[in-house]
Order: structure tokens, then sequence, then C-alpha cells
């Protein structure tokens, strides 16, 4: 673990210097995780006319032509830049395929503490109601869908972003601390909020599993 650590101190010094062959490296060792991001992030109205390897590629790209960008200054960890470059990539990959189909999910709202995207709450209802396996609860998805995406709303942005990030994207309470901006003392205490909350809104789903 200590040589994979040094490694990988070597290839972020390597980065910082514009070495491209370095970023590629780690943009490697970080590829499952960013699709992961990009699968949560995703318009489910693109699936299956989107290859995430081609967006992944786009992002790397655009990480290619920004890496002075990314300095021994930088306020985040190298990941979080990374994720960074997926979701404004992903911005871009809407707004080219929906265009004015676009609903209101790229939007930012307002939050404490900074802007937030509104694909949170679709994302979020999306992947919760993939996961129903009664035929009945499957047939009413989208009525369901549509209750569930008004009641996400009523949450404060930034905890359902950290329930977001913390619970579908796995990123680790610093990073989560990181991307938004805040503490991460902060950041626990409102992921455990949002999940209570959301564990609230779930039982008044009838049949839905909700875990301990």
């Amino acid at each position: 673990m200590a040589d994979a650590a040094g490694g990988s101190e070597e290839l972020l010094g390597r980065v910082r210097r514009g070495d491209e062959h370095a970023l590629a490296e780690l943009f490697s060792q970080h590829r499952e995780r960013l699709w992961r991001i990009l699968h949560f992030r995703l318009d489910r109205r693109l699936h299956g006319r989107v290859d995430a390897d081609d967006v992944l590629q786009e992002a790397y790209l655009d990480a290619v032509s920004r890496i002075r960008h990314f300095k021994g200054e930088c306020a985040v960890s190298f990941f979080v830049w990374l994720r960074l470059i997926v979701n404004q990539t992903l911005v871009d990959v809407h707004r080219r395929h929906l265009g004015a189909q676009m609903r209101d999910a790229q939007r930012e709202v307002a939050g404490q503490g900074g802007r937030y995207p509104a694909t949170t709450t679709f994302s979020l209802a999306a992947n919760l109601l993939g996961h129903l396996t009664s035929p009945t609860l499957a047939a009413r998805r989208a009525e369901l869908s549509t209750q569930l995406e008004a009641t996400l709303d009523g949450m404060d942005p930034i905890d359902r972003e950290v329930l977001a990030l913390r619970h579908f994207e796995e990123l680790t309470n610093s990073e989560v601390a990181e991307a938004l901006g805040i503490e991460q003392k902060a950041a626990s205490i409102r992921y455990v909020r949002a999940l209570r909350r959301l564990k609230e809104i779930l039982v008044e789903i009838p049949d839905f599993q909700v875990d301990d």
C-alpha cells in the first residue's frame, strides 16, 4: 500500500508539471469511479443513445487540455478535479443531445454554501425507483417518479447533494467536503440527516424496501 501511495504521489507530481502520460495513468486508475458518477448523472433518456466510454474519453481529452490548471495549490484533490471535469462534460453532452428538450435538469439551484445541479433530484428518483421489484409498483413508475421528485425537491439542496455524492456516487466524506466546499464534520452531519429524511420519504411508498 505504501508503494502504491508513493507511486500515486509521484504521478501527481508529474501531472502538476504537465505530464500527460501521468495524467492518462491516473485517469485510468479512477476510471471505474468516474464511470459510476457518469452513470448516476446521465439523463435516463440518453441511456442506449450515449456511450459512457465516449463521454469519459471526451472528459479525458478535456482534462488533458486543462492539465496545467491542476497545480500544487489546487484547492481540491485530483479525483475531485476529475469529477468536476466529468460533470462539466456531461452538461455539454446533455445540451448536444437534448437541446430544446432539456428540462430543468440543467439548472442549478441555490443552496447554503453554493449552487447545486437540479439533476440531482431526477438522478436520485431514477436510481431509487430502479430498485422497484413489485409489478404493480413498476407499472406506476411514472406516477411515483413525479411524487418522489416533488418530495426530494423539498429537501435542503446541499443535503440532497450530500446524499447523492455519498450514497450513489460513493464518494468518501472528505471528498464530499472538498466537492461542496464545506467542512468534513458538516458533510457527515448532513449525510446522516439526509439519509434519515430519505427513509422517511420512502416508507410512504407501499412495498418499497428501505434498507436499515
